[in-house]
């Protein structure tokens, strides 16, 4: 990423981006990479059904808005009262999920590419590499803030408060979400395609562990689709809440880090090293133990494979939600021997630094997971 000097404007293109994109990035991905691209593409669908529900008010409609599925959830469940609806799978959910994807990029396009970065210069951080990467960690505690907040509500209002895993299987089939347990999903699902994608199109610089960031991408894009295609949301917001919340302190310990607030860094990496090590492994031992010894809870009627009745949980789905959720215990093992690491160095030398440096950037992202 090329170097910008002090009095040239700010450029829409604020991620690193590989020559052979450039041309693609600047039509079809555009709004990937351009924060006015990105918001015209938002305020199609706003002013689309901000007109349609104009019109509607002086010569009455019989079809529904067409742009609403844009940007709200579908297909209530009929008859359910209005004090608690409750809404189905659909295949509108697409839509909503593609708009989302554009939401997340135009956020972080602003937050990554501008705001923060904003805030690296006024600190005195003048490389440029460190300006990039201090820009992403803040756009990561930003939206893992949100995610983790929202994230808890949803679960608070579910019988698996907290990690209560039994009714992860007693109720099931979970066909029937809570408004608010929809929008979270297809919002998680549309912010890790965007991560994948940003990562397979080269416009973020790729860290060290890049591959083991693809996989877990992609084991995270797989649990979210196929928990939400065979009823399990409420695990699914479980496994969430067990991996949004430390990434909070992963982004503050990492901002600090970059700022060179050592005491301070020193001080919420310890927070962070516990609140992970609960979050992200005994929480997530929980949740397998569960899938190991509870499965059995399914009422049997549902033990089977019928879409039709909402049951998909057939004998060997047991593992297929076992495996995954251990390949991402694997991964989060493999960051915490360096979280070790890191913990033994800060407590011996008072220095807290990722063993994952290179030339360019002395502090890459510790264990920036999904």
């Amino acid at each position: 990423m090329a170097k910008l000097e002090s009095s040239s404007p700010p450029g829409p293109v604020v991620f690193h981006r590989k020559p052979d994109h450039h041309a693609r990035a600047s039509w079809f991905m555009k709004w990937a990479v351009d924060p006015v691209a990105a918001f015209k593409v938002l305020l199609v669908p706003i002013v689309g059904y901000a007109a349609y529900e104009a019109v509607g008010c002086v010569a009455p409609l019989s079809s529904p808005n067409p742009f609403a599925s844009f940007l709200v959830v579908q297909h209530r469940i009929p008859g359910s009262p209005d004090d608690d609806p409750r809404y189905q799978k659909d295949v509108r959910d697409f839509v909503l999920i593609a708009y989302y994807i554009v939401f997340w990029s135009f956020c972080r396009i602003v937050l990554a590419g501008r705001a923060f970065p904003a805030i690296a210069r006024h600190f005195g951080l003048k490389k440029e590499a460190k300006v990039e990467r201090f820009g992403e960690q803040g756009y990561a505690m930003c939206y893992f803030s949100a995610s983790g907040i929202l994230g808890l509500k949803v679960m608070s209002q579910l019988p698996i408060w907290w990690y209560q895993t039994e009714h992860f299987w007693l109720e099931y089939p979970h066909w029937d979400m809570i408004p608010e347990l929809k929008q979270f999903y297809l919002m998680q699902a549309a912010h890790w395609l965007h991560e994948l994608l940003i990562m397979v199109l080269g416009f973020e610089k790729p860290r060290k562990d890049y591959y083991e960031l693809v996989v877990h991408h992609a084991v995270t894009l797989w649990l979210i689709g196929w928990s939400y295609l065979v009823n399990m949301t409420p695990m699914g917001v479980a496994v969430f809440v067990s991996m949004d919340v430390p990434d909070v302190f992963l982004a503050l310990t990492k901002l600090l880090n970059y700022l060179q607030m050592d005491r301070l860094k020193i001080g919420v990496f310890v927070v962070f090293f516990a609140i992970w090590t609960y979050f992200r492994h005994w929480l997530n031992l929980v949740m397998l133990y569960s899938i190991w010894t509870e499965f059995e809870l399914v009422p049997e009627i549902h033990r089977r494979w019928n879409p039709p009745t909402g049951a998909w949980l057939t004998w060997w789905m047991q593992w297929q939600m076992f495996g995954p959720i251990m390949m991402l215990q694997l991964l989060n093992l493999l960051w915490y021997g360096l979280m070790w690491r890191i913990l033994y160095r800060a407590i011996m030398t008072s220095e807290a630094r990722d063993d994952r440096s290179d030339d360019e950037d002395e502090v890459e992202e510790l264990a920036k997971k999904k």
